[in-house]
Formats: structure tokens, C-alpha cells, sequence
């Protein structure tokens, strides 16, 4: 009764109008994106909209296959070092200048290189992009990456107008210019995100809408009552609790998939002097505080048993999660008997944590379960993109932050883990681990690469520079006229195909 009654107060308070058109689309998105620049993004909110927005050289079906976006078709040769692709006829930027090989070559170019890019690690090994002709391009790799289908499905995969981000440079992200069905009209930060469809996408006829805007909402509740209220069409991250709500209004529809990512706390390693900590210096610390959790209670009583526990990169369910690290179970007692060895009983520390209910109650769930065992947990909820900003500057301690997820596991762990990735925010460094994963991304041989995994997971449960709680299932809630949406591990929303019932 008091959540439905919580759910009426919002839709009555926080309403967005409901003048805009049957051809608009509205979705709620749970966080503000970070810069709309593949290059510099990183936030799984940016990925939704790039969807829309930002056309890529390959693309995955729901089933997890790599299937043709802007390559039409890839080969590979050279014992795996050489790829190429032929590319799409008739594709231009929003600009109006044309996708061609040229433009390929340069998005290459500027993730190696642009001093903002997030993308470095995730294209090392691609030595060079070479124009064959104008609608193919070889990339030649300095040693076979078995994971470069995976990271052209990605951002790195991404193509901006070259001529746009010449001109703009790091500032790419105030006026993006890709090539996908929707083209960016404005952005208003906390608000609201605006594309209108782009007449001269080549694929425009799979497209239904005139308009999608992207609120962001952090409360899960009051996305909830606008989805209710009709003031949204399709939210992301529906909160358990709230799945029999929706189930019975038959305005409403549910639709879930296992996702790829997972949930956890970032320790901050070696990130400036915030790292100088018992828990950033001490491994019998970060093992404590494992012990102190109990993952599966922690998923029941937030989530409602929703999600799937875990203690790795990698789910459970996954070919690659190595069954000889279980995961552990609560050990209060041994947690307590680590941190007096450590010398570190009753040791103070902050958590952030972004600021919307579900993650709030995670964060409580923990810190009650860590004072059991002797941890003084101060919380600091943070808007999202700005406690990204923290991680990466290092004015954090611990932070309970998630990652959607790749395909590839190699997605999932290199660009955190390796001394130089991308967004390894702890600044965990441990030339092993380097060697293991590197090695993981250069054979094509998959017992090889389960080998190499199998021995960084060892390495990375004994120092937990992060540790994982859980793999989450992404939940949509939908309004019941909305037609056509298909759920896809990757959690991205793509709209290709929706259209409202009349």
C-alpha cells in the first residue's frame, strides 16, 4: 500500500507533459549520460543513446552473433593479424559528408590517439587502418586480437564525422555527429536528451519515429509513475519490487534478458593519496570486507532475488568463469580475524554510490553487513556521471559501481585491470595479470584463452582491487502499445522496428 501510494505522489509532483506527438518516443533512462563522444564516454547510459545515434562497423543479434552494420562483410588473414572490411555504399554523417574507408581510418586514428580517449587499450592492437579502396579498409594488427569484432561492436566501433570532430576536438560530445537513424538536437544535462530521426539514414524505413527523447530519471519510482502516467513510453532498470506493479496494469508489459555485466566495489589501489588506506594497500582488508558480505541475502533483500550472485568478472553461467575460485560464502568471524592480523579493527572508509533507491539500499544492505564484522562504512551518494569523474581523478576510496557488460569477456576485464586500461580507475598494476590478459586477447584458441582467464581470476581474487556481488538482469518496463522491442544481453535499447499501436 505505501509503495503504490509513494507511486501516485510521484506521478502526481513529477509528471514530464504529454503534449508531444504519437511519433515521438520517450524513454527514461535511470542516469545522465556522460560525454556523448565514444572516445571519451564510459557510462552504460551513453551506450543507450548511441544506439540511436551512432552507427557502428558490427553489430550483435540477440543471440550474441556479430552481424553486419557499416562493414557489410570481414575477413581475416595473416594467421589472424589482418582484417578487412568492406563497407556500406550510400552512408552519410549528419552532416551530409560520406561514410567511406578514409572515414573509417580516421576514427581509428583518433581513438589511438586523441589525449582524451578512452578507446587506447581497446584498439593497441590495430597497427594500422589502411584505406584499399573506398569502400574497404584493412587493419593490420600487431598480433592476432581475438577480441577486435568484439571492440568494433562497440564504441571503439563507433564512426563520428571526421570533418565535425576535426573541428571540434575534445568537444566532440556538445554537438555529436555520427551516421545512425536519430542525429542530436540538443541536450539539456539532468534533463533531457533530444534526436530527431535523420531522413537520409540508409536503413530510414525501419525506423517508425520522428523524435526519441531520453529523460533521465535516478528514482526508479518516479520513472515508474511517468511510465504509468503515459509521460513515458519505455523505461530501463525497472526495480524488482516493482515488477508485480506493472505485471498487473494491463496498460504495462515487462520484458527481461540475463545481462553481461556486473555489480561491485571498486577499490581505489593506487589513485593518488585517497589510495593510502588499510583497504587500498592491504589485500587481507579487501578480503575482510568480502567476507564481512553475503551476496545472496544482499540480492534477495534489495533485489528481490532478481539478480545472480558472483564473485568474478563473469557470470557463473559464463564458459570462461573458473569454478575453481568459488564464491565464498559469509564469514564474519574470519572477516573479523583479518582485520585484527591486519592491524586495521574498527578501520574507517568511504563508499560512494550513485544516487538512485536501489543502489542506496544495496549500499545500506552493505554497510550493515560490513559493521558486523568491525567496518565503518560513511556513505556518499553521487550523481553518475560526476562519481565516474571522481573515480578517474581518484578522490574516491570504494565506490559500488557496475559495468554492463561485453560480448567478449575480455570487455569485461581488460581496460580495468591491465597497468595501462583505459578505465582502470583503481590503478591496480600487476604485470601478470598484463601478460595473462594481453595474452587472452592474441589467440584465437578458446581452451587457451579459459587457460589464461582461469589463472588472471586467481591472481585478481587474491588482490580484489574490485570486488563483484553480482550480475544484474535487465528489466524494461514498457507501455502495452508500444510494439516491436526486443530485449538483447547487451541491455541496449534499439529501436529499429518499435512503432506504437494505434
Amino acid at each position: 500500500m505505501t509503495r503504490k501510494l509513494s507511486l501516485a505522489v510521484a506521478a502526481g509532483m513529477m509528471l514530464f507533459g504529454t503534449a508531444a506527438s504519437a511519433e515521438t518516443l520517450k524513454i527514461g533512462l535511470a542516469d545522465d549520460p556522460d560525454v556523448l563522444d565514444p572516445d571519451q564516454s564510459r557510462t552504460f547510459v551513453g551506450r543507450i543513446v548511441y544506439t540511436a545515434l551512432c552507427d557502428k562497423l558490427v553489430d550483435i543479434d540477440p543471440d550474441l552473433n556479430f552481424v553486419p552494420q557499416l562493414a557489410t562483410s570481414w575477413d581475416w588473414s595473416d594467421g589472424g593479424k589482418t582484417l578487412t572490411m568492406k563497407l556500406r555504399d550510400g552512408v552519410t554523417f549528419h552532416d551530409g559528408e560520406k561514410f567511406d574507408a578514409a572515414a573509417v581510418k580516421y576514427n581509428i586514428e583518433r581513438s589511438k590517439t586523441l589525449p582524451e580517449s578512452r578507446r587506447k587499450s581497446e584498439v593497441k592492437s590495430i597497427e594500422t587502418a589502411e584505406v584499399v579502396d573506398p569502400l574497404t579498409v584493412r587493419f593490420t594488427l600487431a598480433a592476432p586480437d581475438a577480441t577486435l569484432l568484439a571492440t568494433l561492436s562497440d564504441r571503439a566501433g563507433m564512426m563520428v564525422s571526421p570533418k565535425a570532430a576535426e573541428a571540434a576536438g575534445a568537444g566532440l560530445g556538445a554537438n555529436l555527429v555520427c551516421s545512425g537513424p536519430f542525429k542530436f538536437v540538443e541536450r539539456v544535462q539532468q534533463d533531457r536528451i533530444v534526436l530527431a530521426k535523420f531522413p537520409a539514414y540508409w536503413n530510414a524505413g525501419a525506423f517508425h519515429f520522428d523524435e526519441v527523447i531520453y529523460r533521465t530519471i535516478p528514482d526508479s519510482t518516479v520513472r515508474l509513475a511517468n511510465l504509468q502516467a503515459g509521460d513515458l513510453d519505455l523505461i530501463e532498470r525497472l526495480s524488482p519490487p516493482d515488477i508485480p506493479t506493472v505485471k498487473g496494469d494491463s496498460k504495462l508489459q515487462v520484458v527481461d534478458v540475463v545481462g553481461l555485466g556486473y555489480q561491485g566495489i571498486t577499490i581505489n589501489n593506487a589513485n593518488g593519496d585517497r589510495a593510502k588506506t588499510p583497504l587500498g594497500q592491504d589485500p587481507r582488508v579487501r578480503k575482510a570486507l568480502e567476507l564481512a558480505i553475503d551476496r545472496v541475502a544482499l540480492n534477495q533483500v534489495v533485489f528481490d532475488g532478481a539478480h545472480l550472485p558472483g564473485n568474478q568478472f563473469i557470470s557463473p553461467q559464463s564458459q570462461f568463469y573458473n569454478k575453481a575460485v568459488p564464491m565464498p560464502a559469509r564469514d564474519v568471524a574470519k572477516a573479523k580475524a583479518l582485520l585484527k592480523e591486519a592491524g586495521a579493527e574498527g578501520f574507517s572508509f568511504e563508499m560512494q554510490f550513485p544516487n538512485n533507491p536501489d543502489m542506496t539500499r544495496a549500499a545500506q544492505v552493505i554497510q550493515a553487513m560490513a559493521a558486523e564484522a568491525g567496518f565503518d562504512i560513511k556513505l556518499r551518494a553521487t550523481e553518475f556521471a560526476t562519481m565516474l569523474k571522481e573515480q578517474s581523478a581518484g578522490n574516491y576510496q570504494a565506490t559500488e559501481v557496475g559495468w554492463s557488460g561485453r560480448v567478449d569477456p575480455d570487455g569485461n576485464i581488460h581496460s580495468f585491470m591491465t597497468c595501462k586500461g583505459g578505465i582502470n580507475d583503481s590503478k591496480y598494476c600487476n604485470p601478470e595479470v598484463d601478460k595473462l590478459l594481453d595474452g587472452a586477447r592474441r589467440t584465437n584458441d578458446l581452451a587457451e584463452r579459459k587457460k589464461l582467464y582461469a589463472a588472471a581470476i586467481e591472481i585478481l581474487d587474491r588482490d580484489r582491487p574490485i570486488i563483484y556481488l553480482y550480475h544484474p538482469k535487465w528489466i524494461w518496463a514498457l507501455s502495452a502499445k508500444l510494439q516491436g522491442y526486443k530485449p538483447y544481453p547487451d541491455a541496449m535499447i534499439r529501436i529499429e522496428g518499435m512503432k506504437k499501436a494505434s
